[in-house]
């Protein structure tokens, strides 16, 4: 997922950006969930860490390390990093529960975007994916209506 994400670029129009999400299928292209970017680099966090609050994680980017790390050469992190990005992404994706269809309007693709606090949703023609829409994507058409 890391690799394809990095690879990638949207180009609509003159406009380009990165992908922030990756889309996961099965084996019959059906849609399992999806992976953000931070959902890759939670994955790659080291385990010690893992069942830790979130403020005691945070401490991983103070300057002062945290004890836990103080014991760990950059060689044996990367080493942790390296083994944690061989996992499969279905361990660090999230379920997509919520998706619109190619024909919706879209005031109703703000509706779910805000009713389910989402930057992406998955557009569905006859029960299969045919794209997505993003926030910046809607934002942008909005923009234009109304300028």
């Amino acid at each position: 997922a890391l690799v394809e994400m990095e690879k990638s670029v949207i180009e609509i129009g003159d406009r380009k950006s990165l992908p922030r999400v990756v889309l996961v299928f099965n084996e019959q292209y059906e849609l399992m969930g999806m992976v953000r970017r931070r959902d890759i680099l939670r994955g790659l966090e080291p385990e010690f860490l893992i069942d830790k609050p979130l403020e005691y994680r945070k401490k991983l980017f103070d300057v002062d390390l945290t004890p836990a790390m103080a014991g760990f050469s950059y060689e044996e992190l990367m080493a942790g990093v390296e083994k944690r990005a061989e996992r499969p992404v279905s361990e660090v994706m999230v379920p997509i529960e919520e998706t619109v269809d190619y024909k919706d309007h879209i005031f109703n693709v703000i509706y779910e975007m805000n009713a389910h606090d989402l930057a992406m949703l998955p557009v569905m023609q006859d029960g299969r994916v045919v794209g997505v829409v993003r926030s910046v994507d809607v934002f942008h058409q909005v923009a234009k209506l109304l300028m």
